[in-house]
C-alpha cells in the first residue's frame, strides 16, 4: 500500500495488526525491516537494512541528537521514497539479543485516532445507564460492560444468551432485531424494548436498542455488537407528564358527578394500573357536603366508577352501591388525613379481617393497592384506588406523589360537579315552583306546556309559558324568554310571570300589559349590579281569548308568532306585528286580534324549539308547523303531542332553552249566554231584574235568583247612575254564573264601607259579599264591571260536553 502524502489514508483506519517493524542494533542500524514498513515508507528491505535508521528520520528531534540509545517511545517525521514524508508514533522493546531493538511505529494520526476511540469506548463502559455487549453470529454474549447497577443488573460471563437473562418473550424481541442487522448489514437505532429480568419479574425496564454489525478485514460478518440505553426513568417521567396531561384534558369535562368519577377512572388505567375505583359519599351525588368523620365506622360511600369496563367484579359493577364500613386501622386514619397510602392484597384482608369485607374490598387475582382520597376545599369527598396484578411492580415513592396530585386534581373536578349539581338542582326547584301546571282545563281551552332547558338539563334558564283564568270564561296564554341562565334568570323569569298574572287580573289590553312590563324590565336592569344590566332583558307573547266571541287578542315584545292549526288540518302562521324586547320600553306595542274556530289548536314556543344545531330558524319554523300538523290531531292528547313535538324537535343536549305551550281552544254555544240593551231610565232597573228571573228560569238556576237579582240590581243602578249610555247587562252560564254590566264611561268603581247614617255606597260591598268575586275591565272608550258566582249542581250541560 503507498502513501503520497499524510492525507492519503485508506478507506478503512490503520490497524494495530498492519504495524510497522524493524530490528535495529545498538548503534541505530536498521537490522530487519517488515513489508508494512516498507508499506510505509515505500523502502524496501535491500535500501535500508545496514544503514543507520537516523538516515530515514526526515527531522531528528534535539531529544534525539542528545540521547546514546533508543528512547522507549517516541513521534518522528520519516521519510517517504517519493520525497514527501510521513508523521509516526513509535515505541520500542528489547529483544532475547541485549543488542538489538524491536521498534514499531504507526502513523500518528491513526494512532491518535485509535486512542480516542479507546477513551470512548471506555467511558461508555463506565456509564451506568448504557451496556455495551458484543454478540457472536450465534447471538451469544462474549463481552459486556455490564456490571450490577447497570442495565442487565448483574455480571454476565461469555457464552451467556440473553433468554438467560431477561424473560423468554422479550429475548426474542430483541434477538429478532439483533438477527436482522447481522444478516443484512443495516445498523438499527434507537429502537424501544421493554424488558423483565428473569430473576425480577416485577422489575421491568424500557429500553433503547441500538445494534450494528462487526466485519473481519476480509469483511465477513463476526458478530453484533448492541448498544443497550436504559430510558425507564426518562419513559416514565414522560408516561407520567401523559397522564397529567391526559388528566387535565379529559377530567373535569363534564358537570355531571358519576361521569366525571368515571373519566378519572378510565385514565389510570392501564397507564398507572390494572384495575381501578371510585367510591364517593352518597351526599356528593346529592350536590351536598359530604360529612366529616374520622375514625373507623360508615363512611357512607358509594361506588361511582370501574375501570375498565370490562371488569368481572360483582361488587363493584352496580353504580351506587353502598360500600360496607371500614374497622379502625392507621390505613384509614392516614386515608382521612388526605395522605396516600399503598398496600398489599395479603396485609389488606389481614386489616378487613372479614372473609365478606374482603370479597367486596379486594378483588382476585390483585397483589397490590394504592389508594388516594378525594380530598378538596377541606372535604373528603370519597377514594380512588388502583389495582395492579400479575407480572406488574409494585407502586414506588414516584407513583405516590403522582397519584396524590391527580387525585388532588380530579377531586377539584368532582366538587365543581357536586357544586354544580346543587347550584343546579336549586335552580331546577325553583324553576319547577314558578312554571304553572303542564296541564290545565278551562272553559276557554284545553292547554299543554312543555319544557326541555339547554344542555340537556344541564342549564337552567328563564323561558316559561302560562295559562291563566281569566273572568267572563276567557284565558289568558304565556310564551316568555329571558335573557341568560341560572338561578338569576330564573328568579328573573319568577318575577316576570307574577307581574303578568297581577297586570292580568287587571283585565288589561295585550299591548298595554306588555308595555306596562316592558318598564318592569327597565327597572329591574336598573337594579341589577353594574355591567350586569346590559343582559337584563325578555320577550314575550301575550294573548288573550274569549270562548264566547270565539276572538284571541294578542301582542309580542320581540317573540316569535304563534302557530295555528285548524281543525282540519291545515296550518297558518299568525301574522302579528311584533313589537321590541321587554328590555326596550318607551315604544308601543300592537294587538293583533284572530277569530279561532272550536277545536283549533294554538301553539306558542320560544326560540330555542325552532333554532336547533346548524339549522336557521326558518328551516325550525318549517318543521314545527309541518309537525303540528301531523300531531295536533283532534282524536290525540294534547299532552302526548306536545311531549312527541319536543322529542322531536329539540336535540339530546340543546344549546338553549325550549318551552311549546298549546291550546285547544273550545266555544260556549250561543244559547248559554243571554244579553240585554238597559235603557237609559232608572225603571230599568225592576226590568232587568225581571229579565234575569226569565234567563235564569229558562238555565234551571231559580236557586241562584235571589242573590243574581240583587248583584243586578245594584250593577245596573251604578251604571244608570254614574255610567253614561248605552249600557247593556250580560249573563253567562258555565260552572259558574257570570253577570256583566258593560257601560260607556271609564270611572273606575270603588268598593268602600258605609257608614250607619250613610244613604248610599253599600251597592258594591253588597256585590262582593253575595259574588264569589268580581271586578272591573277596561275596554277602548266602555267598562264592564262583573261578578262570578259558583254553581254547585250540573247546570248548562250543553256547555260542558
Amino acid at each position: 500500500m503507498k502513501y503520497t502524502s499524510d492525507s492519503d489514508r485508506p478507506g478503512r483506519a490503520y490497524t494495530f495488526d498492519r504495524l510497522a517493524a524493524a530490528v535495529l542494533d545498538a548503534r541505530g542500524t536498521v537490522m530487519r525491516w517488515s513489508t508494512t514498513a516498507q508499506d510505509l515508507t515505500g523502502f524496501g528491505s535491500e535500501e535500508v537494512c545496514g544503514r543507520p535508521v537516523l538516515e530515514l528520520v526526515a527531522e531528528v528531534p534535539e531529544e534525539l541528537q542528545r540521547v546514546t540509545r533508543m528512547p522507549d517511545s517516541g513521534r518522528v517525521r520519516l521519510w517517504r521514497k517519493d520525497g514527501d514524508t510521513v508523521e509516526v508514533t513509535f515505541q520500542t522493546a528489547k529483544l532475547e539479543d541485549p543488542a538489538d531493538f524491536l521498534v514499531v511505529a504507526a502513523p500518528a494520526h491513526d494512532v491518535a485516532d485509535h486512542l480516542d476511540e479507546t477513551a470512548l469506548l471506555r467511558a461508555l463502559s463506565t456509564q451506568d445507564r448504557i451496556t455495551i455487549a458484543l454478540h457472536d453470529t450465534d447471538l451469544t454474549i462474549m463481552q459486556t460492560s455490564g456490571t450490577p447497577g447497570t442495565v442487565y443488573g448483574c455480571a454476565i460471563r461469555p457464552g451467556t444468551r440473553l433468554c438467560d437473562v431477561i424473560s423468554t418473550e422479550d429475548a426474542e424481541s430483541i434477538q429478532t432485531v439483533l438477527r436482522q442487522v447481522l444478516e443484512t448489514g443495516v445498523p438499527a437505532a434507537r429502537i424501544n424494548q421493554q424488558v423483565s429480568w428473569r430473576l425480577d419479574p416485577g422489575r421491568r425496564r424500557a429500553l433503547s436498542l441500538s445494534a450494528f454489525r462487526l466485519e473481519n478485514a476480509q469483511g465477513r460478518p463476526t458478530g453484533v455488537a448492541a448498544l443497550y440505553l436504559d430510558e425507564t426513568d426518562h419513559v416514565r417521567a414522560r408516561r407520567h407528564l401523559d397522564l397529567t396531561r391526559e388528566v387535565a384534558e379529559r377530567v373535569g369535562c363534564s358537570l355531571d358527578t358519576a361521569r366525571t368519577a368515571q373519566d378519572l377512572a378510565d385514565v389510570l388505567v392501564p397507564a398507572l394500573g390494572d384495575l381501578a375505583t371510585v367510591d364517593l359519599a352518597q351526599s356528593v351525588f346529592d350536590g351536598e357536603e359530604p360529612p366529616k368523620r374520622l375514625g373507623g365506622g360508615d363512611l357512607r360511600l358509594h361506588h361511582a366508577a370501574l375501570a375498565p369496563a370490562s371488569a368481572v367484579w360483582a361488587a363493584r359493577t352496580q353504580h351506587g352501591n353502598l360500600i360496607p364500613p371500614f374497622p379502625d386501622n392507621p390505613f384509614l386514619r392516614s386515608f382521612q388525613h388526605g395522605r396516600t397510602f399503598v398496600i398489599s392484597a395479603e396485609e389488606y384482608r389481614d386489616v378487613l379481617g372479614d372473609p365478606q369485607l374482603t370479597d367486596f374490598h379486594v378483588p382476585p387475582g390483585f397483589h397490590s393497592v394504592m389508594v388516594a382520597p378525594l380530598h378538596a376545599r377541606g372535604l373528603t369527598l370519597g377514594a380512588i384506588a388502583v389495582w395492579r396484578c400479575g407480572r406488574s411492580a409494585s407502586f414506588d415513592e414516584d407513583e405516590v406523589e403522582l397519584m396524590t396530585q391527580i387525585a388532588s386534581r380530579g377531586a377539584l373536578a368532582i366538587d365543581n360537579a357536586r357544586r354544580y349539581t346543587r347550584e343546579h338542582r336549586a335552580a331546577a326547584a325553583l324553576q319547577q315552583r314558578l312554571l304553572p301546571p303542564a296541564t290545565t282545563e278551562t272553559p276557554a281551552a284545553q292547554t299543554a306546556g312543555v319544557y326541555r332547558p339547554a344542555a340537556g338539563g344541564a342549564e337552567i334558564s328563564g323561558d316559561w309559558y302560562d295559562a291563566i283564568a281569566l273572568p267572563s270564561l276567557r284565558l289568558a296564554l304565556v310564551a316568555g324568554d329571558v335573557v341568560g341562565h341560572g338561578i338569576t334568570a330564573s328568579a328573573t323569569m319568577g318575577r316576570l310571570r307574577a307581574a303578568i298574572q297581577t297586570l292580568a287580573d287587571l283585565e288589561l289590553e295585550p299591548d298595554e300589559l306588555l308595555a306596562r312590563i316592558a318598564d318592569l324590565v327597565q327597572r329591574l336592569a336598573s337594579e341589577a349590579p353594574p355591567g350586569d344590566n346590559d343582559i337584563v332583558g325578555a320577550t314575550c307573547l301575550y294573548a288573550v281569548y274569549d270562548p264566547i266571541t270565539r276572538h284571541c287578542a294578542m301582542a309580542s315584545a320581540g317573540h316569535p308568532p304563534p302557530v295555528l292549526v285548524r281543525p282540519d288540518g291545515t296550518t297558518e302562521l299568525v301574522g302579528i306585528s311584533p313589537g321590541p324586547p321587554l328590555a326596550l320600553s318607551g315604544i308601543p306595542y300592537e294587538t293583533t286580534i284572530i277569530e279561532l274556530e272550536p277545536a283549533s289548536v294554538l301553539a306558542l314556543y320560544t326560540d330555542g324549539l325552532v333554532e336547533q344545531g346548524e339549522k336557521g330558524s326558518d328551516d325550525g319554523l318549517r318543521r314545527l308547523t309541518d309537525m303540528l300538523a301531523a300531531m295536533c290531531r283532534p282524536d290525540r292528547a294534547l299532552d302526548e303531542a306536545a311531549r312527541a313535538l319536543l322529542a322531536d324537535l329539540v336535540d339530546t343536549e340543546p344549546r338553549d332553552d325550549a318551552t311549546l305551550l298549546l291550546a285547544r281552544t273550545r266555544a260556549v254555544p250561543a244559547e248559554n249566554t243571554a244579553q240585554w240593551e238597559i235603557p237609559d231610565d232608572p225603571a230599568a232597573v225592576s226590568l232587568a231584574r225581571e229579565w234575569t228571573a226569565r234567563q235564569l228560569a229558562r238555565w234551571d238556576l231559580e236557586d241562584l235568583l235571589f242573590d243574581t237579582a240583587l248583584i243586578v240590581s245594584e250593577l245596573v243602578t251604578n251604571a244608570i247612575r254614574y255610567g253614561r249610555a248605552p249600557a247593556e247587562l250580560r249573563l253567562i252560564c258555565h260552572d259558574v254564573l257570570v253577570c256583566e254590566v258593560t257601560d260607556s264611561s271609564s270611572t273606575q268603581p270603588r268598593l268602600r264601607r258605609a257608614r250607619t247614617t250613610d244613604e248610599g255606597g253599600r251597592g258594591l260591598f253588597l256585590v262582593a259579599q253575595l259574588a264569589g268575586r268580581w271586578g272591573c275591565r277596561h275596554g277602548q272608550n266602555r267598562k264592564t264591571v262583573w261578578s262570578e258566582q259558583p254553581i254547585e249542581h250540573a247546570h248548562c250541560d250543553v256547555v260542558r260536553r
